[in-house]
């Protein structure tokens, strides 16, 4: 037969390790320099404004009325 397990101890194991995941990425998300996330959020601004130039709009390009 199985193994018995505390199914109250299971669920609060498992609250736990999600809690702990959650911090983790906080602490990386949040946990970082002002001149850090500046730096992030000018390189983020400055890839939006490279692939926007690369976009081709549709009304730009040359009909085909023949």
């Amino acid at each position: 037969m199985g193994e018995v397990i505390n199914l109250r101890r299971a669920l609060k194991d498992r609250d736990k390790r999600v809690r702990e995941e959650k911090a983790d990425a906080n602490r990386i998300a949040f946990g970082r320099l002002k001149v850090e996330r500046e730096l992030s959020e000018a390189e983020a601004t400055l890839e939006r404004a490279r692939l926007d130039a690369h976009r081709l709009e549709h009304g730009d390009a040359p009909s085909d009325d023949s």
